[in-house]
């Protein structure tokens, strides 16, 4: 399966221009390509409080539309963030558009200091089937939570999507995070971040592709690159031939906390 991930520096509020921009990287992508991953919000770039009423669009709105043509037209699909409109509120969307429409519209649940009070956040995580695989779709600081991706593994994920937004100093959180959330699932874990200046941010790049093993299979630097990978997706079986940890785990152990002299605390799990 080939995957290409677009790191890209995009623009905050304008949306022509992030389209336009979108649209030239679906139109040169490899013949090859199944799946393009664009960044968190990339169609909008980051709304405020002030401007996210002007700048949110419903998923039917011509904006995701054009991209589906565009999809059709190169027969690969594409995830890729925007800022989502519905029944008067706002959310952080990130939509998996193949050919034949949107497969899975997720809406980023946990929300970073700068989403608040702009967005409001999903309720539900969520996984569909695409190319034969079950993929799932993580926003961001979703990723910082080990919950979020096993929630997605527990629904049967195979591919771990995750569009991003990370900027200095944290550009090393996330890509711990990354390696961590594809070790510990058994997942295929595909992160593509913005890179370049923005809103007074400098944000991270080093978007990448980790397999089930936990093994970094490409990464990006902090410069605008479309880069295509080809992975193993029997790597996926190899990975859990031996131990899964979704079968071995032992979430239903009780816990106790000993009181000890002095004050001290001895916990016991």
């Amino acid at each position: 399966m080939r995957i290409e991930l677009v790191q890209l520096p995009g623009q905050e509020c304008n949306i022509e221009a992030n389209l336009e921009s979108a649209l030239a990287a679906i139109a040169r992508c490899s013949l090859e390509t199944d799946l393009i991953v664009f960044p968190e919000t990339y169609l909008t770039g980051f709304p405020t409080a002030d401007n996210i009423g002007h700048l949110a669009r419903p998923l039917d709105d011509a904006l995701l539309t054009t991209i589906q043509t565009a999809c059709r037209q190169r027969n690969v699909s594409v995830a890729i963030g925007t800022a989502e409109a519905c029944d008067g509120k706002f959310y952080n969307t990130t939509s998996l558009i193949t050919p034949d429409g949107i497969a899975m519209a997720y809406r980023k649940t946990h929300l970073w200091a700068s989403d608040k009070g702009v967005f409001h956040p999903g309720d539900r995580m969520m996984t569909c089937e695409w190319n034969g695989l079950r993929v799932g779709i993580l926003i961001c600081y979703d990723i910082e939570f080990p919950e979020t991706a096993r929630a997605l593994a527990t629904l049967g994920a195979d591919l771990l999507i995750v569009t991003n937004g990370n900027m200095d100093p944290y550009g090393m959180v996330h890509r711990n995070a990354i390696i961590a959330r594809a070790m510990e699932n058994q997942v295929f874990a595909v992160m593509v971040n913005r890179c370049g200046e923005g809103d007074g941010l400098t944000f991270a790049g080093g978007s990448c592709v980790v397999d089930p093993f936990g093994n970094v299979l490409v990464e990006c630097g902090r410069e605008p690159v479309q880069l295509a990978i080809d992975i193993d997706l029997s790597q996926l079986a190899s990975s859990r031939s031996q131990y899964r940890y979704l079968s071995d785990r032992r979430m239903a152990l009780s816990g106790e906390i000993h009181e000890l002299p002095n004050g001290i605390r001895e916990l016991h799990f």
